[in-house]
């Protein structure tokens, strides 16, 4: 293991270079902007090429074409830049385009837009969201793995903590297992051979080479969503075998949650900790067995109240669970606000166990 001291973004950057991204196009909006200027740097000396796009939907939809081409391909922003691309995540989904997909967030407010999205059809997008930035750089390199074993969007959802904290990290590639060859990929291999490659989201084929059509090509990927929701869900838990409470955090919450939950734990109270790292598929068979015994469920979330309805769906009686989050940036609007503090949250836990009627 090699060890070097990066910036988050540089060292996601990094990252997804050793993983093989060779074509990025994104937008600058902060705090994702630092990941396209490393990428500008750095993927052009490694063989790759990166494009600050005029528009968002004129970035995801390049990252598209190149994709289709059977390169590995990304695009990114913040959550806004990205409330721009759910028309052209949904056809990559629905016409089977691996693509990956960085949402540098401001807060935690894109909950819903990584797991519900805005796009049509029935597709999802598998959405993982690291804690820090060595599960950062991971699930970097996993996102393009998943998205070429299954050919599917895939999200990673960071903010501006894993932008720009620095931290000592390995980004040497990591080996996730075999792949399917790109026997699909539009390379031009075919072409004049009459058996040319499309892709189209309606699945459709050409005169001498027909498609299956819409609707069995559409449930035949309703039916690869089924798959995947069965078997890529991951998640992270602490202390829940005893616990009368478990505080349920996502990403970068997760881990100030962790903290503090080990100090609890350490002063007696019987409490643990739940965080999932894929918030699609969202691990609810875990998280119901890890609050089988608890008495509360408590969500901490830097929003209004997104993943809370996940939570509540997945656990014995949604009469326990309890939001101890809540909408916070700072002046700017541009960062996490207050309530992202290790000392905020012990006392939010606290004012509800002592306060606790169940």
């Amino acid at each position: 293991m090699s060890l070097t001291l990066f910036e988050g973004s540089e060292a996601i950057a990094e990252a997804a270079i050793a993983a093989g991204l060779r074509f990025y196009a994104g937008y600058p909006m902060s705090p994702a902007t630092e990941l396209l200027e490393h990428l500008a740097r750095k993927l052009p000396a490694s063989g790759g090429t990166c494009i600050n796009a005029a528009t968002e939907i004129e970035g995801v939809n390049m990252a598209m074409g190149a994709a289709a081409a059977g390169f590995r391909a990304a695009t990114g922003s913040c959550g806004q830049g990205l409330a721009l691309m759910q028309e052209a995540i949904a056809e990559s989904a629905l016409n089977e385009t691996p693509l990956v997909v960085f949402n540098m967030a401001r807060n935690q407010q894109d909950y819903f837009q990584a797991t519900r999205g805005g796009g049509w059809g029935d597709y999802r997008t598998i959405a993982l969201a690291p804690k820090d930035l060595p599960e950062a750089v991971e699930l970097t390199q996993l996102a393009f793995h998943l998205a070429d074993l299954y050919r599917v969007p895939v999200i990673v959802l960071g903010d501006n903590l894993l932008a720009r904290t620095q931290v000592s990290v390995d980004v040497g590639r990591r080996d996730f297992g075999p792949l399917p060859p790109k026997d699909w990929q539009l390379d031009g291999t075919s072409g004049g051979s009459g058996k040319s490659r499309q892709i189209w989201t309606w699945g459709a084929g050409k005169h001498n080479t027909p498609g299956p059509g819409p609707s069995v090509h559409w449930a035949r990927i309703a039916e690869k969503f089924d798959r995947i929701a069965e078997t890529e869900m991951r998640w992270e838990e602490g202390f829940v075998e005893d616990a009368e409470t478990v505080v349920v955090a996502f990403g970068t919450g997760g881990k100030f949650v962790e903290h503090v939950v080990h100090d609890l734990r350490g002063q007696g109270h019987r409490i643990g900790f739940f965080r999932p790292v894929t918030l699609w598929p969202f691990p609810g068979e875990a998280l119901e067995r890890a609050t089988a015994n608890a008495r509360r469920v408590l969500v901490f979330e830097l929003n209004a109240g997104q993943m809370i309805d996940d939570v509540r769906l997945n656990v014995r009686d949604r009469r326990i669970v309890r939001p101890i989050g809540g909408v916070s940036f700072d002046s700017s609007g541009l960062n996490l606000g207050p309530l992202m503090d290790a000392t905020v949250i012990r006392q939010r836990i606290l004012d509800t166990l002592e306060g606790a009627t169940l």
